[in-house]
């Protein structure tokens, strides 16, 4: 037999690939997560049995107090008054309207109600890029909703009785001051940023010392500045509304705070941009608008969003001038003797965390996609 006859022979070529195998499970999947990310070395080893330790000694009595013993429906505080008995969902149930709408009317809350929606329906295609018609939609956010927020629950005009704002409390005045104060904020904290960066001596001046004067004292100086002062600055017989003068201090303060988040942005960002703005032959305000802004905002997103919060949980301070906010409205309704026992405040204090949680976290997340989605190349 030849050589070429004999290599014929023993040749093989296959004809189909076999299937793919999966990958082994020392380098990925849950064994392979759990291995590297919760037993890498003896002490993270050490630290995660220690964690799961922890986490068994306070669930089961946490699931207990929440859910397994807790009172879900009942018509009055006998039932959570039971030893044993864990909070008391059923009080919070019956007064969630007072949470809600404060002092509102109940027959005019749809009015609320319309509000709420309506807030809902502008601000989700706002805060979703891919969506069209942008200025449309900011237009109709930031100039119109305002206006028609301000006439449904204020009333006194087209056929809606009048509602006073003493009347106004609960969540709703919560997500009017947090709204208010991070719609203003932002802008009057660029404008105080460029103003102190500024080169003319005078704005440099004024903008410092409003952005200084203001950081020195704690809100609650502001707020009670804002209710006692700011009445002295209008002319004689005209009243300023309560949370009116709330509005204005907080959304002043918080934007003493994001001017120097700003502005530290704009210090972030290399000469060279400022000096390629002016060689493509813009002004100042064009280069800030379309060159400088926009990456110095980008770069701070995590600072804006952290204001952001920082803002939305202050509005619980408003309380200590009268208004009836979120946290006041669970303060006031554990006098309520009708619901009273040792649950009753606890509860109370939880639905107004797991509230204030619900929105902080869901700006943080918002936060957290963006930077992703603007990010170019400069992430680490």
């Amino acid at each position: 037999m030849s050589t070429t006859n004999a290599t014929k022979e023993i040749s093989f070529v296959r004809e189909e690939m076999l299937p793919e195998m999966p990958a082994p499970s020392s380098v990925v999947g849950p064994v392979a997560w759990i291995r590297s990310s919760l037993f890498s070395s003896p002490g993270n080893s050490i630290l995660t049995i220690a964690s799961a330790l922890l986490l068994l000694w306070i669930m089961p009595p946490l699931y207990n107090f929440l859910i397994g013993n807790a009172v879900f429906i009942a018509e009055d505080g006998a039932a959570c008054r039971v030893e044993g008995a864990g909070a008391c969902w059923a009080f919070i149930w019956s007064r969630m309207d007072f949470f809600i709408y404060g002092f509102f009317p109940a027959e005019e809350q749809w009015r609320v109600n319309i509000a709420f929606a309506l807030g809902l329906v502008l601000i989700v295609p706002l805060m979703w890029p891919e969506l069209p018609f942008k200025v449309v939609n900011a237009l109709a956010f930031f100039v119109g909703y305002p206006i028609i927020v301000f006439i449904l629950l204020s009333g006194g005009m087209f056929g809606l009785t009048e509602v006073p704002t003493v009347n106004w409390g609960g969540l709703t005045v919560t997500l009017i001051i947090g709204l208010v104060g991070i719609v203003t904020s932002l802008p009057l904290g660029i404008v105080l940023a460029l103003g102190r960066q500024s080169k003319m001596p005078v704005i440099k001046s004024v903008c410092v010392m409003f952005i200084e004067l203001w950081r020195a004292v704690p809100l609650i100086t502001v707020l009670f500045m804002a209710s006692v002062m700011l009445p002295l600055f209008v002319p004689v017989g005209v009243s300023v509304d309560k949370l009116l003068r709330a509005l204005v201090g907080v959304s002043l303060f918080s934007a003493a705070y994001m001017a120097e988040v700003v502005r530290g942005g704009l210090q972030a960002l290399p000469r060279g941009q400022y000096e390629a703005a002016g060689a493509l032959g813009l002004n100042y305000w064009k280069s800030m608008s379309f060159i400088i802004l926009p990456q110095a905002l980008k770069h701070v997103i995590p600072g804006i969003v952290n204001s952001f919060i920082a803002l939305f949980k202050d509005t619980s301070l408003v309380s200590i001038v009268g208004i009836f906010d979120l946290l006041n409205t669970v303060q006031a309704s554990n006098s309520d003797l009708n619901w009273a026992s040792e649950q009753q405040a606890v509860t109370g204090y939880i639905f107004a965390a797991a509230v204030f949680w619900v929105f902080c976290f869901s700006m943080s997340r918002y936060s957290i996609y963006m930077e992703h989605r603007l990010h170019t190349g400069h992430k680490r």
